[in-house]
């Protein structure tokens, strides 16, 4: 049986669903669903492109390494990245010194790509591949144009929360 997680954007108030990948990514879909409920602040990528995602602290134990990675990440796509401190703490980055990108054991990133033309790279580090564990199957063009609007006006305040979603409508 399929099972579903909730995306929101939680001061805009938009939502989409998404069905994770169990047999293409069972490890990271583990970890990241025994780890559910997660929120932080919301950030929208300078480099990747069409992404919004949230920094937390690493939560898989076992990391579950690379799974279905992708460099090249499609509209709906929901990717889990770990990073160890040293390579996300970076001050050019601009991440508040309160924000997990400053964990001493670094942090997960959870983020979902809602436009094309993506790429994972990182000018001071290179390829950041990402393993995809989810696809979003309801409420994309929603959150597509609230992620939109993240850029153009700031995320200020926003939080992205990933949550468990009830069984698969009918």
């Amino acid at each position: 049986m399929a099972r579903y997680i909730t995306i929101t954007l939680d001061k805009r108030g938009v939502s989409c669903r998404a069905r994770l990948l169990d047999a293409e990514a069972p490890r990271t879909c583990k970890a990241v669903w025994d780890a559910l409920p997660q929120s932080g602040s919301a950030y929208h990528a300078k480099y990747a492109r069409n992404e919004v995602y949230t920094l937390v602290p690493p939560f898989a134990n076992p990391k579950p390494g690379r799974e279905n990675p992708t460099v090249t990440p499609i509209p709906g796509d929901v990717v889990y990245f770990g990073f160890e401190a040293w390579e996300i703490g970076n001050p050019a980055y601009g991440y508040e010194d309160s924000s997990e990108a400053h964990g001493d054991e670094g942090a997960t990133d959870l983020a979902i790509f809602y436009g094309r033309n993506n790429l994972l790279i990182n000018g001071d580090a290179g390829w950041v591949p990402g393993n995809v564990f989810a696809t979003i199957e309801e409420g994309l063009a929603e959150m597509a144009a609230a992620a939109q609007d993240l850029w153009l006006r700031g995320v200020e305040g926003e939080t992205l929360s990933f949550a468990r979603a009830a069984e698969s409508p009918q």
